[in-house]
Formats: C-alpha cells, structure tokens, sequence
C-alpha cells in the first residue's frame, strides 16, 4: 500500500543510477558506464562522490553502448574516473556513447 515506506524507492534509485545510467563508486574512484536505451539522446546528472562534485553529461551519437569518456577535456582509457588531486572539488565529465 505504502511502497515509499518500504525502502523501494533507495533500491530504485540505486538501480537505476548503479545499472542504467551506470555511475558507480569504486575503490580507486567512479566508474562510468551507461547502458541506456537506444532512443534516449543522452543525459546529465551531478555526482557528489569522496567530497568532490561530478558534473557528468553523456550524449548518445551512435547506435551502440561504446562509450568514450573525456575528464575535463581529456580522454582516459577505460571507464574508471580516478580520484583527482587533493584540493580540486569538481570535476568535469563528458561521455560520448558510439
């Protein structure tokens, strides 16, 4: 009857954030890998993650769940976003799914 008093809605919102958009924390800092749906043209959101603030955007430019991911204007290899430099508090991401 009451299912926001259940604990469903944190289990969702894990879910989605954790598996669809695919952030999540890691040890060695945030992976990213979003698996959304085909005809969705992107997404932002904000991350607040080790008390530094994650400013995420992706844009969907091809038909596959390849992403390409830039850290403030330069690209990494893989889908872990290391944690950056100690005093820097935001940081910058843009993802580009192929």
């Amino acid at each position: 009857k009451n299912s926001w008093l259940t604990g469903a809605a944190a289990w969702n919102f894990i879910a989605i954030t954790n598996y669809i958009l695919g952030i999540r924390p890691v040890y060695n800092g945030l992976c990213i890998s979003p698996i959304i749906p085909k005809n969705w043209p992107g997404f932002k959101a904000t991350r607040i993650f080790r008390n530094v603030k994650y400013q995420i955007s992706v844009e969907r430019v091809g038909i596959g769940n390849k992403s390409i991911i830039y850290v403030n204007d330069k690209k990494i290899d893989g889908n872990v976003i290391p944690l950056p430099p100690l005093g820097i508090k935001e940081v910058i991401i843009k993802i580009k799914i192929t």
